[in-house]
């Protein structure tokens, strides 16, 4: 009876450890792509699914445009201008291959898998934005202006809510540095090129997370310079609560499994 017990203690235990440490992974490598593409949101759906975490999107068909997110694979790091929106400047996705997200526009939403709290994410620039920061284009300025000096930067936050679509309360927020020419000695001037991860435990019991842009450059319609993020390997895990849930069933459990044994 006692054999029976520690087993059952034992099997629990070993459950709620790997609960504790399970993690949903957003990679994006679950979405379909031929090389060198992207999907933008034509078809209508509304939005895509990887790692268990909603990705919104909102495509308009007499314009041919979108918002929110697209996954792509494209490795075009050369091209400048808005024909190449959805390239990462990396040229691929983190680790060196495969599928990535591109978020655009103030309000992109991200729902979180049920029951999970968000952990970190990979971001970094896309081609379109850098390219644009570094040579200006016209109708943006480029950063540092001719002597270098300018105070320029461009960041995207990202925040919590407690409820779905970018709904009901904050619950905290992360801002990531896309581009800082901020620095006294401009050689520590920075446009991000690689790969970065972000702490996204500030967030708290996020249930989804909304996106929003600011930067040194703007104009009479708002932010001059491209809002455009490239994202990959967005991390959840369970939150505390469905922890203690699990937890209560053990112990509810071994209680039935005592009371028989008894």
């Amino acid at each position: 009876m006692k054999t029976m017990l520690s087993v059952t203690i034992v099997t629990l235990l070993t459950c709620w450890a790997a609960a504790a440490n399970a993690a949903n992974i957003a990679t994006f490598e679950d979405l379909s792509l031929s090389p060198n593409s992207y999907y933008n949101g034509s078809d209508l759906a509304g939005g895509f699914t990887s790692g268990g975490a909603f990705f919104d999107n909102n495509y308009n068909q007499s314009w041919g445009s979108w918002t929110g997110f697209a996954y792509s694979n494209v490795n075009d790091t050369t091209t400048v201008g808005y024909t190449n929106q959805y390239a990462a400047y990396t040229g691929t996705g983190f680790g060196g291959t495969g599928n990535y997200a591109i978020g655009f526009s103030a309000g992109s939403y991200i729902n979180l898998p049920t029951g999970s709290t968000p952990v970190s994410v990979e971001l970094t620039n896309t081609t379109y934005a850098a390219l644009d920061m570094l040579n200006g284009s016209g109708f943006s300025k480029k950063f540092g202006g001719t002597t270098g000096n300018d105070p320029d930067y461009f960041s995207v936050t990202l925040t919590g809510y407690d409820a779905a679509n970018a709904g009901g309360s904050t619950t905290g927020s992360a801002t990531f540095y896309l581009a800082d020419y901020r620095f006294t000695n401009n050689a520590q001037d920075y446009i991000v090129n690689d790969w970065q991860q972000v702490d996204l435990t500030p967030l708290g019991n996020a249930a989804s997370i909304a996106l929003t842009w600011a930067s040194s450059d703007t104009g009479a319609y708002g932010i001059n310079t491209p809002t455009y993020v490239a994202l990959d390997n967005l991390v959840t895990t369970p939150e505390p609560a469905s922890l203690a849930l699990l937890g209560i069933g053990g112990i509810t459990l071994l209680a039935r499994r005592r009371r028989r044994i008894a």
